[in-house]
């Protein structure tokens, strides 16, 4: 099994900055590539931004120049840092995690998991 505990989250004024990780555990033979998502009330999931295993990254135009997303592979944590943040990216932050697992008998087998989410505030 693989477990993602997001963290970091919280309330903010706007123009304030939050860092939000995502730690993956469990038997992981590797991580491919690690998205972070938003959704607001009433409103689809959007991607915000990504990471893939060569290090390669991603942004949605509406954060680029203030999110970045970095990842440490020791730790298996993908971070996101939030600057500057608007009171309309209040929202619920989901990372996903895509890679390869190992089962019990040692088997690789590929795996895709969403974090528990973690609610940002941003208050103007």
């Amino acid at each position: 099994q693989v477990q993602l505990v997001e963290s970091g989250g919280g309330l903010v004024q706007a123009g304030g900055s939050l860092r939000l990780s995502c730690a993956a555990s469990g038997r992981i033979f590797s991580i491919n590539g690690v998205g972070w998502y938003r959704q607001a009330p009433g409103k689809q999931r959007e991607l915000v931004a990504a990471i893939r295993s060569g290090g390669s990254t991603t942004y949605a135009d509406y954060v680029k120049g203030r999110f970045t997303v970095s990842r440490d592979n020791a730790k298996n944590t993908v971070y996101l840092q939030m600057n500057s943040l608007k009171p309309e990216e209040t929202a619920v932050y989901y990372c996903n995690v895509g890679g390869i697992r190992l089962r019990p008998e040692g088997v690789p087998e590929p795996f895709d998991y969403w974090g528990q989410g973690t609610q940002v505030t941003v208050s103007s």
